[in-house]
């Protein structure tokens, strides 16, 4: 868990010289043979911030959970009040109860900012778009161990594409949903991997094709080369902390990337392995996954081992436009998916444990809601009022564009 008001701003800040208390819960305290001999209540512990990343992996391996981070508070005259005295001062505000889904003030935000990026380096972009596909999507992995940058699943992260633009100014930041969990791809927290499909489209006045800046910028990125990165951003698409939650992802194209990360923290051993406080997932994940043709399925053989290793936990469901047809002998799209389903969907949604994420395109959103309406008015139930209420209650989550 963690406070943007601590850890905003970049690595060559003045807070390179701070200090901040964790709160911490349920730290194990080992024996000799390395058997857990009880776990702790709340725990106090200042960290100098060069330290902050270690001390987090630390905290995760011994079944830690952080409730907050604090700046270590100052006596007015420019010197740190002592451990007792803030951890007297950060017990007192605290709640007691925990929140049961991230609290919004607890998530990284903007670590790094455009002015001041984090320059990391391409370690590998990999095709996604099997032969036969239409359009490239790339899987990039960006190191970040040089620097302070860390994330969760369904934030962002900025990329500043190299060159000027039209008027001579340097290219503007564009926003990708992150594709790996916050332990990175090789499961060792020192990389960030995004899902980029290349922006190919045609000028509606000259007929000429025009290619996106910063989605050629990075598809056609070299190992090795450098890339300005900013953030993280982004609160709408968190997961649950709940192990027992039930989660409905809807996805078109690139906008699998975020559910690849759920699934990854949800699912791969080398997560669980490094994830004591969310390592055993006892819910239900159901994927439905939109693409034009066969070869367009991103992650495909990872998400099949998944659903064949783990049947009784995660359901994928493809809708391939020119492969399939709908009830009306028209292309199959991800709504369609949904209006088939939509009984069972409108049953799990009436659990409170049950979350639904939609990331792609946005034109997805109006079919989804049509079928979930018609559900749902089967048992009488307004569906715009009652999506207004799980929206309220966190539990319906939209990034589309």
């Amino acid at each position: 868990m963690y406070n943007p008001s601590v850890v905003g701003g970049s690595a060559n800040s003045t807070a390179g010289s701070r200090l901040y208390v964790y709160e911490v819960e349920g730290l194990r305290q080992m024996d000799g043979a390395n058997a857990t001999v009880r776990k702790s209540g709340t725990t106090f512990i200042t960290v100098p911030y060069s330290r902050m990343n270690q001390e987090m992996k630390r905290i995760t391996q011994m079944g830690g959970t952080i409730v907050s981070i604090r700046p270590l508070e100052s006596n007015g005259s420019g010197s740190a009040v002592s451990t007792t005295q803030s951890q007297s001062a950060a017990s007192k505000s605290m709640t007691q109860a925990k929140p049961k889904t991230h609290s919004k003030k607890e998530i990284p935000v903007n670590i790094y900012k455009p002015k001041n990026p984090y320059v990391g380096q391409c370690l590998s972009n990999d095709e996604l778009v099997a032969e036969g596909g239409i359009g490239t999507v790339r899987h990039l992995k960006f190191d970040l161990s040089a620097g302070d940058m860390y994330y969760l699943e369904g934030q962002s992260i900025g990329v500043i594409p190299e060159g000027t633009d039209e008027n001579g100014k340097p290219h503007k930041l564009r926003l990708y949903s992150i594709a790996s969990t916050r332990h990175g791809d090789d499961v060792d927290d020192k990389t960030v991997s995004l899902c980029v499909r290349q922006l190919v489209y045609e000028h509606p006045e000259t007929q000429e094709t025009v290619y996106g800046v910063c989605s050629t910028y990075l598809c056609n990125l070299e190992p090795g080369a450098e890339v300005k990165i900013t953030g993280p951003v982004g609160k709408e698409m968190l997961l649950p902390d709940d192990e027992d939650a039930n989660i409905i992802m809807m996805a078109t194209g690139t906008g699998i990337a975020p559910f690849r990360a759920y699934l990854w923290r949800m699912f791969k051993d080398n997560e669980r392995a490094v994830n004591p406080e969310y390592n055993n997932f006892k819910g239900l994940a159901w994927l439905f996954f939109g693409v034009p043709k066969t070869p367009n399925i991103l992650y495909k053989e990872e998400l099949e081992e998944i659903q064949s290793k783990y049947s009784d936990n995660f359901r994928l469901t493809y809708a391939i436009s020119r492969e399939q047809k709908n009830a009306e002998g028209g292309r199959m799209y991800i709504q369609h998916r949904i209006a088939e389903h939509a009984d069972e969907l409108w049953q799990m949604i009436q659990n409170e444990k049950t979350h639904v994420y939609i990331c792609g395109l946005k034109g997805m959103e109006d079919g989804i809601d049509a079928a979930l309406s018609e559900a749902a008015s089967k048992t009488g139930v307004d569906w715009e009022e009652y999506r207004r209420s799980m929206k309220k209650a966190d539990r319906w989550h939209v990034e589309t564009y």
